[in-house]
């Protein structure tokens, strides 16, 4: 039966999308480290490094100004204005990604992830949800970074970017994080699965002939 399977090169585009404070980049972390297929596209940002972030593996920081200039070159597949800085996914490094047969693993918000699905039809979208509206603000608390205003005006957008949920493949609650890294798993391998990636129909008129 092996014979008619036949995986096409080009890999899936999985766009990972959320709230702040609801754990996505930690999921997509755990995600990387168990399946060596998955490459993450690292998007651009004008925002300062975190504690342990490191340039080139969790973003490329950049200035304004550079941004700017790659919005003209139109270098973005999406890009967007989150709390006054500036995120965006590369065109180039995605494709490169893709067309090298590895699994794209993007972290983007809920409108970069529809811009991406116009331009990829095939992309698969995920989006995560918190447990409830106190555990994402005590999420937000724990990171020590935040003041009580930023928290605020982050839960007030959690708020809306909720409403685009309904535009996405699958949700997954983040309640307990191996419980959501099981669900996560088992919608990448139904995609590796599909039908319109694995089945070669000519190996497959072949076989029954």
């Amino acid at each position: 039966m092996d014979a008619i399977l036949k995986r096409k090169k080009e890999g899936l585009i999985i766009v990972i999308s959320a709230p702040s404070g609801v754990g996505k980049t930690t999921l997509c972390k755990r995600l990387l480290q168990a399946l060596p297929f998955l490459t993450h596209s690292v998007s651009f940002t004008t925002r300062q490094p975190r504690k342990n972030e490191i340039e080139g593996i969790d973003y490329y920081f950049v200035s304004v100004e550079e941004f700017q200039k790659m919005i003209e070159r139109k270098e973005f597949v999406e890009w967007t204005k989150v709390h006054g800085e500036f995120y965006g996914t590369s065109s180039v490094f995605l494709n490169k990604i893709i067309e090298g047969g590895k699994d794209a693993i993007l972290e983007v918000d809920v409108k970069g992830g529809i811009n991406i699905k116009e331009k990829y039809p095939q992309a698969t979208l995920i989006f995560l949800l918190p447990p409830s509206w106190e555990e994402l603000e005590k999420r937000l608390r724990a990171r020590g970074t935040e003041t009580n205003e930023k928290i605020k005006r982050r839960i007030k957008r959690a708020k809306k970017e909720i409403e685009y949920a309904v535009h996405y493949d699958y949700l997954v609650i983040n309640d307990k994080i191996n419980d959501a890294l099981e669900d996560l798993f088992a919608i990448i391998r139904a995609e590796r699965c599909r039908t319109t990636r694995t089945l070669s129909i000519e190996n497959l008129k072949r076989f029954i002939s």
